[in-house]
C-alpha cells in the first residue's frame, strides 16, 4: 500500500524547459547547465541551484539560450530561483562560519590523532550540510571524527578526500614559469600526463624539474605535445646513427622548432638544418 502511495506521489524531474542556463561556482571555473523558464535571467545574475551537494549559489556566465530537447537521458536540474538579498547574506555568513568550522575540525583531528591534512570547509547555501575537504596518504578511519562533528554542528557532514592535484588547484600558487598555476587559474579537469610527453619535446628527463607543486608531472607538458609529435614525425630518435657525406655520425641534439640538428663523431661536430640531413622529407608545413 505504501509503495503504491509513494509511486503516485513521486513527481518525475521536469526534462523540458524554455531556456538553458549556464552556471559556474566560485570554487570552480567549470560551467554547468540548468533548465529554467525565467526569461528575466541574464548574464552575471546570481542564482540558487540544487546540485549533488545541496543548494548552492552560482553565477550565470552567459545569456541563457533556447532549450533543446534532452535526448541523452541525463537529468537537467532546474534553477531554483534568482538569488535574493537574503541568499547573498547567507552565502557571506556561510564563508565566515566555514572558517570557524575549519578551526574546530582541525582541533578535533589533532585530538583524535588522525593522519589527515584539512584543506577547506564549505557550507551549502541553506547550511544543512558542511563539506570538509582533506588530503591523506592513506585511507583514514574518520568514523569517530564524524560523530564529533555531527554533535558540534548539528547538520549533515561530508568528509571528502582529494588527491595532490586537486589540493594544488584549491590552494593555488606560482608555477616555474612565474605565472599562477594552471590548475588554479583555468583548468577544470585533469588530463593524464606521461613522461613520454617530455620525451617528445626533447626535454631533460629530470622528474623533479618536470613536476609541479603537487609533485606530479606538470599539466603544461600536454599543451604542445601534439604539435611536437607532428614536428618530429618521420625523424630518427636522438643518439641514432646516420650517414652524412659518406661519414657516420650520431645525432646528439635536435631543435624541432628551428629545424636544426647537431651531429657528431670522434673527429667532427656539425650543426645542420633538417632539410640538409633529410632532403626527402617535406618540412614546409611544420
Amino acid at each position: 500500500m505504501s509503495d503504491n502511495h509513494n509511486k503516485r506521489n513521486h513527481k518525475p524531474c521536469k526534462q523540458t524547459y524554455e531556456l538553458l542556463a549556464f552556471v559556474s561556482f566560485d570554487k570552480s571555473k567549470k560551467i554547468y547547465t540548468f533548465g529554467t523558464d525565467d526569461h528575466h535571467l541574464k548574464m552575471n545574475d546570481k542564482v540558487v541551484v540544487e546540485t549533488v551537494r545541496g543548494l548552492e549559489l552560482g553565477t550565470l556566465v552567459k545569456e541563457p539560450e533556447p532549450f533543446i530537447a534532452n535526448t541523452n537521458g541525463m537529468e537537467i536540474k532546474p534553477i531554483v530561483r534568482k538569488a535574493t538579498q537574503k541568499d547573498l547574506q547567507n552565502a557571506k555568513r556561510n564563508v565566515e562560519r566555514a572558517e570557524e568550522a575549519m578551526e574546530k575540525c582541525a582541533e578535533l583531528i589533532r585530538k583524535l590523532n588522525l593522519d589527515m591534512n584539512l584543506i577547506e570547509a564549505e557550507y551549502t547555501l541553506d547550511a544543512s550540510k558542511i563539506i570538509f575537504v582533506y588530503v591523506a596518504d592513506e585511507r583514514v578511519d574518520f568514523r569517530e571524527l564524524l560523530k564529533e562533528l555531527a554533535s558540534v554542528f548539528k547538520c549533515r557532514i561530508e568528509l571528502r578526500q582529494i588527491g595532490p592535484r586537486n589540493k594544488s588547484k584549491i590552494i593555488g600558487g606560482l608555477g616555474t614559469c612565474g605565472m599562477e598555476t594552471c590548475c588554479s587559474r583555468f583548468l577544470n579537469d585533469f588530463d593524464v600526463i606521461s613522461i613520454n610527453m617530455a620525451k617528445n619535446q626533447l626535454l631533460a628527463l629530470n622528474v623533479q624539474k618536470l613536476s609541479g607543486q603537487c609533485g606530479k608531472l606538470m599539466c603544461c607538458l600536454k599543451y604542445e605535445d601534439e604539435q611536437y609529435k607532428k614536428l618530429r614525425q618521420g625523424l630518427p630518435k636522438l643518439n641514432s646513427q646516420i650517414e652524412y657525406k659518406g661519414r657516420r655520425y650520431r645525432i646528439t641534439s635536435m631543435n624541432v622548432l628551428l629545424q636544426q640538428a647537431k651531429i657528431e663523431n670522434k673527429e667532427d661536430v656539425q650543426f645542420l638544418s633538417f632539410q640538409e640531413l633529410w632532403p626527402d622529407i617535406d618540412f614546409s608545413d611544420r
